[in-house]
């Protein structure tokens, strides 16, 4: 038989139970989708899509060189649990196929950002004569086109109404808001270097403004040998630079964010150029991941440009 105070605590619990669901109806009728991405054009692109229904992670730690990331066992525990793991392709990662055949198929949805684009050889960064040598490999730096960013954006909101389609007008609606925000950067990128008195971005680092160069009428040169972090640039590679620098007349060499600049240095010592750093946004800092996003990198790279190519 059922007391007076057993009565009133089977109420008291039913209360509670009922309050806690009222205080969080969306956690119980849509938990977030969960989503792993490999480096930081990924994780903002994501973030902007999805908004309050996702909750994005990021594999690559803020602050680490993208090129000498290597997935940690905790990683693939991380990627096992998630519901979307969006990656830029083989070229970038080659190492997230490896990953994924270790997680289910039918429960993590993986988005290769680069399918529905056609990726650039290596040996179609030739920017002069002396720089028709060979490079291996795909140029994976797609992000950094405005114009093909939006491809990939477009991809990111498939795989997210795919994994919720209740939610399919919101993803859509938040990816065309930010797809008309790339359009605003990629004609202000265009009025920005129409008229620059240089056309060549000399790079310290490894070629990565392929696409952008592409895309605004540029060219790039870079003492590198490609994109491998392997690879260390030859003593006629850096003459060849400062040979290009003289000739232009440059003042400004480039590099790149996250690595020491040891060879832009000594090109910049040999010329009198000064060294800027000129952000692949691979990554950000750690202090800046929540801070930062992918447009504000994009609009100080065209600052810098600006300047170093002496735009009007």
């Amino acid at each position: 038989m059922e007391t007076p105070v057993t009565a009133r605590l089977l109420r008291f619990y039913i209360l509670m139970i009922v309050a806690f669901m009222l205080a969080w109806p969306t956690a119980w009728a849509n938990p977030k989708i969960k989503v792993v991405t490999t480096i930081f054009p990924l994780y903002d692109f994501a973030r902007q899509v999805g908004g309050d229904k996702v909750d994005v992670s990021m594999l690559l730690p803020p602050g680490v060189e993208v090129h000498s990331f290597e997935p940690r066992p905790g990683d693939i525990v991380a990627l096992s649990k998630a519901d979307i793991f969006i990656y830029t392709g083989s070229a970038m990662e080659p190492w997230a196929e490896d990953i994924l055949k270790g997680v289910s198929p039918h429960h993590v949805l993986a988005v290769d950002t680069s399918r529905g684009i056609d990726l650039m050889d290596a040996a179609d960064h030739a920017a002069e004569p002396e720089d028709l040598h060979r490079h291996g490999g795909k140029d994976p730096h797609i992000w950094l086109d405005p114009v093909l960013a939006q491809t990939m954006i477009d991809t990111i909101a498939r795989a997210f109404v795919s994994r919720d389609p209740l939610n399919e007008g919101l993803y859509l609606s938040n990816a065309q808001s930010y797809k008309n925000k790339l359009k605003d950067l990629h004609q202000h990128i265009e009025i920005a270097l129409a008229s620059c008195e240089i056309r060549t971005i000399i790079y310290g680092g490894h070629f990565a403004f392929g696409y952008f160069a592409r895309r605004y009428g540029l060219t790039q040169v870079s003492p590198y040998n490609g994109f491998s972090p392997d690879t260390e640039p030859s003593p006629q590679r850096i003459r060849a630079i400062i040979d290009t620098i003289r000739r232009l007349d440059s003042r400004v060499i480039y590099y790149e964010e996250m690595i020491d600049p040891r060879v832009a240095r000594v090109i910049a010592l040999e010329t009198g150029a000064h060294l800027e750093m000129l952000s692949g946004a691979h990554n950000v800092p750690k202090n800046a991941l929540s801070t930062t996003t992918y447009l504000e990198i994009m609009e100080a790279n065209v600052l810098k440009l600006k300047a170093g190519l002496r735009c009007p």
